[in-house]
């Protein structure tokens, strides 16, 4: 095997025995392949748009293509048989695709292209055939056919794509679809069959980050729509007495529906991980057993879920290999899957509350402890003309956006030691799971707001956009010319994507860490570095003086 698309991968340049996430070698070659026979979809279904417009749309098709790359983002699906299935689901797709293709050509009286590679590959009939299949596209054979840096984009390209499609994937379940989204990821995908230059591929990695900017729109217009613009609200960090449930992941359809199931059970239900901005919602803060938030980051789930004395249901991305002491009380849905986890379909979470009845819940209430969420755009926004006075006055001399992705690479301390540093008189705001590198610190507050703006998670830097777009039309500058400074934490493929949208948008200066991408090779970086100034974090202290410009 060969992987590279998470900030952890071995030796910070790819993992060749087993997944540091967990990923076993019969599941990378299995996501390669599901990658390969996406494309091929692709291949045909951007063609019948180019020929037959928007009628040549096959929404089932569409979906597919979302669902398979989301699939294959970093600890999503690592069920071999699972992953197969999909792969024969999706050559099936590409039938489709092919027939709304030739249809359309049938109908403007012309002739069909006959693509070849992703387009004509035909799937094995067996797991170790697909397996094998799989194994043979792995990326040192690209490299050694393409070179390091024509093949480090297009996967820069693809773990964008991969990104972008999750929060596709988050709004279309609430109900919000942009047609043109899909038709870009059609494009995208078909021009990844294609040779390409390092300036053609570095121009299609700024187009995936506009296309990102559009579906975090779109996934915000869902959940906002849903369920109410975030409002600044106290979340307990500490259990209630009783049985629980502890909802991980990002999916807040899941959580909405699970809080109606166990309305009236008696049943506790907490977020954790990247769910936490959850509490925020109006639509779901009103439920009054949504009780509060347990433990941290994803990374510490195996702790953190063997303690807790419930069960718990990991929607999207975000699971680790489960221990043995709650196998048997953890439950996977939508598009996560783990070998012998039970899978809830349909959202039908009766396995899930009969194990929380089943488990011993919480004997007792923990003290009252308290941390703020919901400081999303609308909230932020309201307070905008007293934020541009007090920058104006002096009072707030700076804003840090501090966040991203948290993991256990060693160096992710640089985050909790950088905000701790941050002078009294200036702004944090952060987003993602990053923020648990500091989220339970006092910050105090700085003109009367609180120096800690928790905006929600990483999709939500969509907000985030939002916030610095209208301080700097305040202000009569661009977002470059703001006091603001961006340190970020990345770890898989929505990092990428959002990184990717804030080089569309011109930002400069960013800070990345702990380590920069693998598939980034030097003379890529070099060019984004000449072109955005992007650069490595330091020390906390070298950043900060740089910053502020003052002696370190």
């Amino acid at each position: 095997m060969f992987c590279w698309q998470c900030e952890q991968t071995a030796k910070g340049t790819g993992c060749v025995s087993a997944g540091v996430c967990g990923k076993d070698p019969r599941a990378a070659a299995l996501q390669d392949l599901l990658v390969e026979t996406t494309k091929g979809v692709a291949m045909y279904a951007h063609r019948a748009r180019q020929v037959g417009g928007p009628e040549a749309r096959d929404p089932e098709v569409d979906l597919g293509v979302i669902e398979a790359l989301f699939t294959t983002v970093t600890n999503v699906n690592f069920d071999a048989d699972r992953l197969a299935d999909l792969v024969r689901r999706t050559a099936e797709l590409r039938a489709r695709a092919r027939a709304r293709y030739e249809a359309a050509c049938a109908k403007a009286g012309c002739a069909p292209e006959t693509p070849a590679g992703p387009a004509v590959l035909v799937p094995a009939g067996d797991l170790e055939g697909l397996v094998r299949q799989g194994e043979g596209l792995e990326i040192p054979r690209r490299i050694a056919a393409d070179g390091a840096d024509v093949v480090g984009l297009q996967e820069l390209v693809l773990y964008g794509l991969k990104g972008a499609a999750a929060y596709v994937d988050h709004a279309q379940i609430l109900g919000r679809e942009d047609p043109a989204l899909y038709a870009f990821f059609h494009e995208t995908l078909d021009a990844l069959t294609r040779p390409a230059t390092v300036p053609e591929l570095l121009a299609l990695a700024l187009r995936v980050g506009e296309a990102n900017l559009e579906a975090m729109e779109l996934l915000d217009a869902a959940n906002t729509g849903a369920y109410g613009h975030p409002v600044p609200t106290k979340v307990r960090i500490t259990p209630r007495r009783g049985k629980a449930i502890l909802v991980s992941g990002h999916d807040l359809r899941d959580l909405a529906v699970l809080l109606e199931q166990t309305a009236g059970t008696g049943i506790q239900v907490y977020t954790h991980g990247e769910m936490l901005p959850a509490h925020g919602y109006p639509g779901l803060h009103r439920h009054p057993h949504l009780a509060g938030n347990y433990g941290g980051a994803w990374q510490d789930q195996r702790r953190e879920f063997d303690e807790f004395p419930g069960a718990i249901l990991m929607t999207t991305n975000c699971i680790q290999r489960p221990k043995e002491s709650y196998r048997g009380r953890i439950f996977t849905s939508g598009l996560v899957a783990w070998p012998g986890v039970t899978h809830v379909a349909n959202r039908d979470f009766a396995p899930v509350i009969r194990a929380a009845l089943a488990a011993p819940g919480f004997a007792e209430d923990g003290p009252d402890r308290t941390i703020m969420v919901g400081f999303g755009g609308q909230a932020v926004l309201g307070v905008a003309g007293a934020v541009v006075e007090a920058v104006r006055a002096g009072r707030i001399r700076h804003f840090f956006l501090v966040g991203g992705c948290d993991g256990a690479e060693t160096g992710r301390d640089y985050y909790t030691r950088f905000a701790e540093a941050v002078p009294k008189d200036c702004v944090i705001l952060t987003l993602a799971c990053g923020k648990y590198r500091f989220h339970k610190l006092d910050f105090g507050e700085v003109a009367g707001i609180p120096r800690l703006l928790d905006v929600g998670q990483c999709n939500d830097a969509y907000s985030a956009i939002r916030i610095a777009g209208a301080l700097a039309e305040a202000f009569g500058t661009d977002v470059n010319g703001l006091p603001l400074s961006l340190v970020l934490s990345w770890y898989e493929q929505k990092a990428v994507a959002i990184l990717l949208t804030l080089l569309h948008l011109g930002v400069r200066n960013i800070r990345l860490g702990p380590r920069l991408p693998a598939f980034v090779t030097p003379a890529a970086f070099r060019v984004l570095a000449e072109k955005f100034n992007v650069m490595a974090i330091t020390t906390p202290e070298q950043d900060l003086a740089a910053i502020l410009g003052r002696p370190a």
